[in-house]
């Protein structure tokens, strides 16, 4: 039985682990500014996942909490329910405040990674976002839609580092 449940609790701690990695190649952004990425972004683009699926007009909003880590309140459209579906998660800075590296959870002790990629550091008007690996892509933007330039450039970035961009989804916006 000591045995069995080893095996588990390691499985467990593996999995975890993977959660907190990133695709091979995929660095976060130095220079992060935290605070200039509060509030509120638009999904222009994303990989499908069964959490998103079918969902339309999805943003994501980001504000501190009083722990010091941030409040993640992610909202979509169902057409097909006719409703909006909304979840409720928190994130934390990973390994220095200045890069843009947090773990997200949404679902109690269980946390998967959230690496920013690629930022308009000037503005902060459009983010490249991976999870810990190649299934998990996001294009945000601060407004419902974007250039067509920075689109073909989350393509190319996306594309060299390995993810399915022919799997992607454009979001409708409204």
């Amino acid at each position: 039985m000591r045995k069995y449940c080893n095996a588990i609790l390691l499985s467990f701690a593996l999995a975890m682990a993977g959660c907190m990695g990133m695709p091979q190649g995929v660095e976060p952004v130095d220079e992060f500014e935290l605070d200039r990425y509060l509030g509120k972004w638009y999904e222009i683009a994303r990989l499908d996942h069964s959490f998103e699926r079918g969902l339309e007009q999805v943003t994501a909003e980001y504000s501190l909490r009083d722990d010091g880590g941030v409040r993640v309140i992610n909202r979509g459209y169902s057409a097909k329910d006719g409703e909006w579906n909304e979840a409720e998660g928190k994130a934390y800075i990973v390994e220095s405040e200045d890069k843009g590296y947090l773990k997200v959870s949404f679902f109690g002790p269980f946390y998967g990674s959230y690496v920013v990629f690629e930022l308009d550091k000037e503005n902060y008007e459009y983010a490249f976002v991976s999870g810990p690996d190649t299934s998990y892509l996001w294009l945000l933007s601060r407004t419902p839609q974007i250039s067509d330039d920075i689109l073909q450039l989350f393509r190319q970035r996306a594309r060299d580092l390995g993810f399915e961009v022919k799997d992607l989804i454009l979001v409708q916006q409204g």
